[in-house]
């Protein structure tokens, strides 16, 4: 058996003598302290202005008051008269009646539009003009024999016309006397419409914006899609009055009450013609009666008595009705009046309305007063029949009606 050769032996590596541990570090002797800094020069505080009586001092924030080399901000100028309330330019944005149009809402309602009652009414008053019209061209048909009936068709489909575009186009170009706004008019209008038609939750481009050439304080809703504003309330109001003034106008065109009396004038047209045309005949009569005395007169007179008797007879009492359907209508445009009002103000527009209506019964008074001057001092005073036939409430009567909304609500 054979054994593996021994490892041979090194010698022992030699011992290196152990390194005593570092010293620990010596610090620096601790620097002199800093000279201390120059006192800076104290500013004196502003004063506290005193509290209001009744105030709690704790809970009221001090105020901020603007450094004393800057300028107090230039006040306002001078408005001319009949721009706002509390003077004051009526564009500035710090106006009490100017709002902002830029919240950018859209909310659609799912009617746009609705029927209410005083349109309802409006049309049933004028329906004795709409026959006494249908009688008219009914006599005129007869000239056309076998083609009268084509007449008196065209004629009951002509009130379609009211709602086609170019037919609304000229009627406010050549019966209103109203013309398309310029760039920078419209830059001024649509903001504007669009905040109203927004709280509406009606689409605005339905309708086509307009202005008349006035410098009165004035606004109309004609046809079925037209809002027209004088120049004079473009130029003049702050866009929180120009907005309830435009309120208004939506409101006739919501109700319905602004296509109702345009259809209903449209067919009483004819009616209204051959009355104004009898007028004329009447009066000519008369004149050549009044050349044979008093029996010319007399046998004028029998002859006007046995004709009205005759139609009253034979239409049963229909031209009496008619008599009395202008009184009716401005009742029943007075109402809608109101109903306009309310819409302007249930948008939020009451107090800028409400001010609207001051400036335009200022305006009425400055007219009475001149109508005055020119009658030697005297006033001149409204019929009872005229204050009958008047389409628009008196001021004191609008304002009172919104009263709920202008009163502050409780919480």
């Amino acid at each position: 058996m054979t054994h593996p050769p021994a490892a041979p032996e090194y010698p022992e590596p030699p011992r290196y003598p152990q390194q005593p541990p570092p010293a620990p570090p010596v610090r620096p002797p601790a620097q002199p302290p800093y000279p201390p800094s120059p006192a800076y020069p104290t500013y004196p505080q502003p004063q506290q202005a005193a509290p209001y009586a009744g105030s709690d001092p704790s809970r009221s924030a001090p105020p901020v008051s603007a450094p004393p080399n800057v300028p107090p901000p230039p006040p306002l100028p001078p408005s001319p008269p009949g721009t706002g309330p509390r003077g004051g330019d009526p564009h500035d944005p710090r106006h009490p009646h100017h709002i902002s149009t830029e919240h950018g809402r859209i909310h659609l309602a799912a009617q746009q539009r609705r029927t209410d009652a005083t349109a309802v009414g409006s049309l049933l008053l004028h329906l004795p003009n709409f026959l006494g019209s249908l009688f008219v061209v009914g006599l005129v048909s007869l000239f056309f024999g076998g083609l009268g009936f084509l007449v008196v068709l065209l004629w009951l489909a002509s009130g379609a016309l009211i709602f086609h575009r170019p037919t609304e186009s000229a009627l406010a170009r050549h019966v209103l006397r109203l013309r398309y706004p310029t760039p920078q008019e419209r830059a001024k209008l649509e903001p504007v419409w669009r905040e109203v038609t927004a709280r509406a939750g009606v689409d605005g481009r339905t309708y086509e914006l307009w202005v008349e050439d006035s410098d009165h304080l004035n606004a109309v809703a004609a046809a079925g899609h037209i809002v027209g504003v004088t120049r004079f309330a473009m130029e003049r109001l702050p866009n929180g009055e120009l907005a309830a003034v435009m309120a208004h106008e939506l409101g006739h065109h919501v109700g319905g009450h602004a296509w109702a009396g345009l259809l209903g004038y449209w067919y009483a047209l004819p009616g209204r013609l051959a009355w104004r045309l009898l007028r004329s005949m009447t009066s000519v009569m008369y004149k050549v009666s009044r050349a044979f005395s008093c029996f010319g007169i007399a046998f004028f007179g029998m002859a006007v008595l046995g004709l009205a008797y005759v139609t009253i007879s034979s239409l049963y009492g229909l031209p009496l009705l008619i008599l009395g359907v202008p009184y009716a209508l401005a009742a029943v445009g007075r109402r809608a009046e109101l109903r306009a009002d309310q819409h302007a103000a249930a948008l939020g527009f009451a107090p800028m309305l409400a001010a609207v209506l001051g400036k335009m019964h200022e305006e009425e008074q400055q007219v009475q007063a001149t109508l005055t001057v020119r009658n030697g001092g005297v006033p001149v005073a409204q019929s009872p029949l005229a204050r009958l036939l008047t389409s628009h409430p008196d001021y004191y009567t609008r304002l009172h009606h919104l009263q709920p909304y202008l009163a502050p609500q409780g919480h």
